[in-house]
């Protein structure tokens, strides 16, 4: 299943030139798999996905994909193709099919305040795509999914999961009634916060952004709910939560990517009208994650 265990929604490594460059990133796509991820979602919101313009995202979704294949045999990449309008996201849907991923993810429209109505037809219209769809709920920074929706959409043969970012434990329940009536309707869950709480509301795997920097510990916190070992998985969560905080220093994408930067892993190059982090910023992270060194996503010797 597309969004079953651990799904790790990649950064965009970012070239010389402003664009999308798999060059700039080797590095931390191979400790990924090191780690033992198999599943990535790329040019979500980890990956600066709408910041990046459609006409320059080909060269880098066909040679990513192409390396994740040569480094995880079988592995899974998911392409988030979310746009403020249904035609933009059909347009990235078909760079991402060509690209030979294997799942698209959409969320509802952004920008505009859209009705119900607006959301059904949007994903009804994505039954154009060649590949399975995954609805993607981030009311964060799309229009929100009501029960309607929820029902219309978790209808729709085409759309094949969720990945639901919203935190919101009813909101997952509603999804989790969809797969009830859809056996082959997968639920994976986005909030970090919340992994082990969702597993055991009955979802299928987890989409966490902090998993670009300790993947061993979101990996282990599935591997040990699967286990039946709740007590390794409670930890797995406490260790997640105490991580979070680094956003304190700077929200999303800037300050992971300077932490992989750090590790030499992958350029810490944001998209405008992003920032990376300054000389203070990046003294806190350095202190911030010292303690947390065992956890953390392999470094440049290593």
């Amino acid at each position: 299943m597309f969004v079953s265990d651990v799904i790790v929604p990649a950064v965009t490594p970012i070239g010389a030139d402003g664009r999308p460059a798999l060059a700039a990133g080797v590095r931390y796509f191979g400790a990924l798999a090191a780690a033992g991820i198999e599943k990535i979602m790329l040019l979500g919101t980890n990956g600066e996905g709408p910041l990046h313009q459609t006409g320059e995202i080909s060269p880098f979704l066909r040679e990513a994909v192409a390396h994740w294949r040569a480094l995880v045999p079988g592995g899974v990449v998911i392409v988030n193709v979310s746009a403020a309008g249904t035609r933009e996201s059909l347009a990235r849907a078909e760079l991402a099919a060509e690209a030979g991923c294997d799942a698209v993810a959409l969320s509802p429209p952004c920008y505009f305040h859209h009705d119900e109505r607006d959301v059904v037809e949007h994903y009804r219209a994505s039954r154009a795509a060649s590949l399975p769809v995954i609805a993607y709920n981030i009311p964060r920074y799309a229009a929100p999914f009501s029960p309607g929706a929820i029902a219309a959409v978790g209808d729709m043969e085409h759309v094949a999961a969720v990945k639901d970012s919203s935190g919101d434990a009813d909101v997952l329940r509603r999804w989790l009634d969809v797969r009830r009536r859809r056996p082959d309707f997968g639920v994976n869950q986005g909030a970090e916060g919340a992994m082990l709480a969702a597993l055991a509301a009955g979802a299928d795997g987890v989409t966490p952004g902090i998993a670009n920097l300790a993947p061993l510990v979101a990996l282990d916190l599935v591997a040990a709910y699967r286990a039946g070992d709740g007590e390794r998985a409670a930890l797995a969560q406490k260790r997640i939560d105490r991580l979070l905080p680094v956003h304190r220093i700077r929200p999303g994408v800037p300050v992971v990517k300077a932490a992989l930067a750090l590790r030499g892993l992958c350029s810490a190059t944001v998209a405008p009208p992003l920032r990376t982090l300054d000389d203070t910023e990046l003294t806190a992270l350095g202190g911030f994650l010292a303690p947390f060194e065992p956890d953390l996503i392999g470094a440049a010797d290593e």
